[in-house]
C-alpha cells in the first residue's frame, strides 16, 4: 500500500490493477474520493448512499466498493495548508489506485490557481473527456424531442488552448513574441495584446479518435463524427479532422466507411455491421444538434469545441444537473461532476446529485459492474417519472414533490 501522510488507505480493500491494458478488479476495490467543494459534500453523501446500495443489492452483499477520501479543492487547504489546492499525494493516490470519482472543484476566475479539473487531466495525462449526454423520460426540457438527442462525446483533454500556453497583454513575454510573430511571419498582431498559443498534435488526435472508435465498436454505436473548424483553422483544426480519418482508415480499415466512401462506393447505404466515420464543422453541429440530433451518436472533438459542446447538449437533456463525465487515460480514469459548486446552496442538501450519479454509472460500467450501474440508472428513471425531484426539477414540473439532496438519493435507493 501507498504510504501518505493524510490519506488513510482502507484496510479491507485491495488494489485495482492493470494488467496487458485491462483492469483486473477485486470484489473489495479501493476507489479513491474527492467530495468536492460548495455542494460537494452534500452530493457526495447522497451519492455514496445510492452505489454502496445498488452494490449491495446487484452482487449479494458479495462485492462492495472500499472508498478512500483523497483531498483537492478548499478541503485540500484545510488539511494540508495555505497553497496546497491540490496536494502531490492525491495526485500520486489517483495514480496507484487507477480509479477515482469527485464532486465539484473551485476555481477562482482571472489569478491565482489555476483549473484544478484541467489540472487533474494534464499531470496524469488524462487525454479523452468522455460525455454521455440522453434524455430520462419526466425531466424538465427546453426542447420539443430531446429523447432524439443520445450522444457520447469524446473530447480531447490536453492539447488546443487549454493546454496553458498563454501571455498576459502587456508583459515582456507576450511583447517579445508578438515582435517575434510580426517581423519572422510578417503577421500584424496589435501591441498590447494577449497572446495564446493552439498547440494540436497528430499524437493527441490519433489516440482520442482511437478510443472514440473502440467506445462505438464495443457499444454497438453506428456513427463516429469529427467536429472542427478545420475551414478557418486548417492547421490545427482541420489538421485533428485530416488525422482523424486517417487514424480511421490505418487501424480500423475493415470495420468503419467514410462519409466519402458511404456515397462513393455504396450508393448511400451502409454496409452491415461498420460503422460511418463523418465530420461537421463546429458551428453547423451546434445547429445540428438541434435540428437533426438523432442523426449522431459518438462525437470526437478537440478540447474547446468539446467544452462547448458537451454543454449545450447537455441543455437540451435537462441540464448538467444530470451530465456525467469522465476523464481517462490507458490506465487511470476519474469521474466527476461536470457542474460548478454552486457556493450559495452549500450545506443546504438542495441541489441535484445526478451528474455524480450518473458518472458513478459509467464508473461501475468501467470497472466492469454492470449491473449495478443498470440498477442505478434504472431506478434514478423510476424516481424522476414518479416526479420526487430536487428543487431543480420541481419548479418545471407540474405536481413534482420537492425533496432534498439526501431524499432524493433514500428515494432512488428504494425504487431499486
Amino acid at each position: 500500500m501507498g504510504k501518505f501522510k493524510k490519506i488513510t488507505v482502507p484496510s479491507d480493500g485491495e488494489k485495482i490493477t492493470v494488467v496487458n491494458g485491462k483492469l483486473k478488479v477485486p470484489d473489495n476495490p479501493v476507489i479513491a474520493f474527492i467530495e468536492g467543494d460548495g455542494t460537494g459534500p452534500d452530493i457526495w453523501n447522497a451519492s455514496k448512499l445510492v452505489f454502496d446500495e445498488a452494490v449491495k443489492k446487484a452482487y449479494n452483499g458479495k462485492k462492495k466498493i472500499a472508498w478512500m477520501e483523497i483531498y483537492a479543492g478548499e478541503k485540500a487547504l484545510s488539511v494540508y495548508g495555505k497553497n496546497k489546492w491540490l496536494p502531490e499525494e492525491t495526485v500520486d493516490a489517483i495514480r496507484e489506485y487507477t480509479v477515482a470519482i469527485k464532486g465539484p472543484l473551485t476555481t477562482p476566475i482571472g489569478g491565482g490557481i489555476r483549473s484544478l479539473n484541467v489540472t487533474l487531466r494534464q499531470v496524469l495525462d488524462l487525454f479523452a473527456c468522455v460525455r454521455p449526454v440522453k434524455y430520462y423520460s419526466g425531466v424538465p426540457s427546453p426542447m420539443k424531442a430531446p429523447q432524439k438527442l443520445n450522444i457520447v462525446l469524446y473530447r480531447e483533454n490536453t492539447e488546443d488552448v487549454y493546454s496553458g500556453i498563454e501571455f498576459k497583454s502587456g508583459t515582456d513575454e507576450a511583447e517579445k513574441l508578438i515582435k517575434y510573430i510580426n517581423k519572422n511571419f510578417n503577421k500584424n498582431i496589435r501591441i498590447p495584446s494577449g497572446v495564446g498559443i493552439k498547440p494540436m498534435s497528430e499524437f493527441g488526435t490519433a489516440r482520442l479518435v482511437k478510443k472514440a472508435i473502440e467506445y462505438a465498436l464495443s457499444h454497438n454505436r453506428k456513427s463516429v463524427t469529427l467536429v472542427h473548424k478545420g475551414n478557418i483553422m486548417k492547421f490545427t483544426e482541420g489538421a485533428f479532422r485530416d488525422w482523424g480519418y486517417k487514424l480511421a482508415k490505418a487501424e480500423f480499415r475493415d470495420k468503419i466507411v467514410t462519409e466519402d466512401e458511404l456515397w462513393s462506393e455504396h450508393n448511400g447505404k451502409m454496409p452491415e455491421g461498420k460503422i460511418l466515420i463523418k465530420d461537421r464543422i463546429a458551428d453547423s453541429m451546434f445547429q445540428q444538434l438541434l435540428l437533426r440530433p438523432d442523426e449522431y451518436d459518438v462525437v470526437a472533438t478537440p478540447n474547446l469545441n468539446g467544452d462547448y459542446l458537451s454543454d449545450a447538449a447537455a441543455a437540451q437533456v435537462g441540464g448538467l444537473g444530470m451530465a456525467p463525465g469522465a476523464n481517462i487515460s490507458y490506465s487511470t480514469a476519474i469521474f466527476e461532476a461536470t457542474h460548478g459548486t454552486a457556493p450559495k446552496y452549500a450545506g443546504l442538501d438542495k441541489v441535484n446529485p445526478g451528474s455524480v450519479i450518473l458518472s458513478g454509472v459509467m464508473m461501475l460500467e468501467y470497472i466492469g459492474w454492470k449491473k449495478a450501474g443498470r440498477l442505478i440508472e434504472k431506478a434514478l428513471k423510476k424516481t424522476i417519472k414518479l416526479k420526487v425531484v430536487t428543487y431543480d426539477f420541481a419548479r418545471q414540473m407540474k405536481g413534482a414533490t420537492e425533496v432534498k439532496t439526501s431524499e432524493f438519493a433514500k428515494a432512488i435507493v428504494s425504487n431499486m
